[in-house]
């Protein structure tokens, strides 16, 4: 395990509207930490998650998904992501690949099953099980953070204080839960978005208290990475309905463009994280997670768009507007990466063309709603385009500022 040193790096953040100073823990010098076989195992259960919960939007009421199904779908798909955001974060600042931290996570895993299995169209009749099993994963991750604050005490009582603050976010959401389960069925409120919520307003209202300690970046960004991935992966399985029709030049055409969207978007994520990203920052990460939380959201939804739009019985114009919508969240977060990408503020001018390709493609898509032949090559046009920007972006600003360093190094 990695502790933090005495106080080193000052980073300075800007943009239009502040410009703050924020001191950061940063690492003393050790070998790079690297993603464990523990963390893509219990990785690994997520993409059962994230296949359940895409399962319960299957059921169409009025020409498109019930309004209760889908907010159930959108409650169950940001808690499961907000479980995988709280463990990433303690095992990237305190993972030691311990006895008691394989343990707890073996825990979860099996746990997970369990909300898994209660993730269901009737998500209510489940209720007991799933909230239990919830409330059973956080108190187990609070476990593992007081072990760390025991250990912390002694070796670096500098990171107590950070301990704490997640030792009390999550006691804060369990104790909603506990009082929910109890008074769900006299009255029939559920209170399990408000312990989602708790969770966020706490990582929201306690962000300068996080900014002070910095993550394992390179760690954090392949982490975020792999699961990213994942996602990709149920999308994969989704279009594979594209390919089990009788084979026409008509079905080949939609099979091989619902293909294409996804390898697009797979090659932007994937150019971004290789060429792009600035992977050697030291940052405390947490807006990094918060931009990926919708990104991997889109992604589910992405995939639900991909689905809907081979299904007759769904009305044109809803599942155009989603499809658009979550195309359009996509690229707005992954945009929003931009702090993080290399060269910045040397090639903000080029992000203009990506917000003006982004107009572009809802106002396309919005004219052509009523031919999918077109609607859906716009989507693969538009997927392609976004990578050959980030290709360009990094050809003309990335490239020769990195020539440039090494001539600099060279003269010294």
């Amino acid at each position: 395990m990695h502790y933090f040193n005495i106080p080193s790096v000052i980073l300075f953040y800007h943009n239009q509207l502040e410009e703050r100073y924020i001191t950061v823990f940063d690492f003393m010098k050790h070998e790079e930490k690297k993603v464990e076989y523990i963390e893509l195992i219990y990785d690994l259960i997520f993409v059962y998650l994230i296949g359940r919960n895409n399962s319960m939007v299957g059921h169409i009421s009025g020409g498109f998904i019930d309004p209760s199904v889908f907010l159930t779908y959108v409650l169950c798909t940001l808690i499961t992501i907000q479980i995988w955001y709280l463990t990433t974060l303690f095992i990237n600042r305190y993972g030691d690949n311990g006895l008691s931290e394989y343990i707890g996570l073996f825990i979860n895993m099996f746990l997970l099953y369990y909300m898994g299995d209660a993730t269901r169209v009737h998500w209510q009749a489940l209720f007991y099980r799933y909230n239990i099993a919830w409330a059973l994963i956080l108190l187990n991750l609070m476990v593992q953070y007081l072990i760390k604050y025991r250990k912390a005490a002694s070796e670096a009582p500098w990171e107590k204080d950070n301990i704490l603050f997640f030792v009390r976010m999550l006691a804060a959401m369990i104790a909603v839960i506990a009082v929910g389960i109890p008074l769900y069925a006299p009255l029939g409120v559920p209170l399990t978005p408000v312990a989602m919520l708790t969770g966020i307003v706490f990582t929201v209202a306690g962000r300068k208290r996080l900014d002070l300690v910095a993550v394992d970046f390179p760690h954090l960004t392949e982490r975020v990475m792999l699961y990213v991935v994942f996602t990709f992966g149920e999308m994969i399985i989704a279009i594979s309905v594209y390919f089990e029709e009788t084979f026409t030049l008509t079905t080949f055409y939609y099979a091989l463009c619902a293909f294409l969207i996804v390898a697009g978007l797979f090659t932007s994520y994937g150019f971004l994280y290789d060429r792009l990203l600035d992977r050697e920052m030291t940052i405390s990460g947490n807006t990094y997670m918060l931009l990926h939380i919708f990104i991997i959201f889109s992604l589910s939804s992405l995939t639900l768009s991909l689905e809907f739009m081979h299904e007759p019985e769904i009305a044109l114009v809803p599942k155009t507007v989603y499809l658009i919508a979550s195309f359009t969240m996509y690229y707005v977060f992954m945009f929003a990466l931009a702090p993080f990408i290399k060269q910045f503020s040397g090639g903000i001018r080029n992000f203009r063309t990506f917000i003006i390709s982004l107009v572009i493609f809802i106002v396309l898509m919005a004219a052509l709603y009523r031919h999918p032949a077109l609607s859906i090559m716009v989507s693969v046009l538009m997927t392609f385009w976004i990578w050959y920007l980030e290709y360009l972006y990094w050809k003309r600003i990335i490239v020769p500022a990195e020539e440039q360093e090494c001539v600099s190094v060279k003269v010294h």
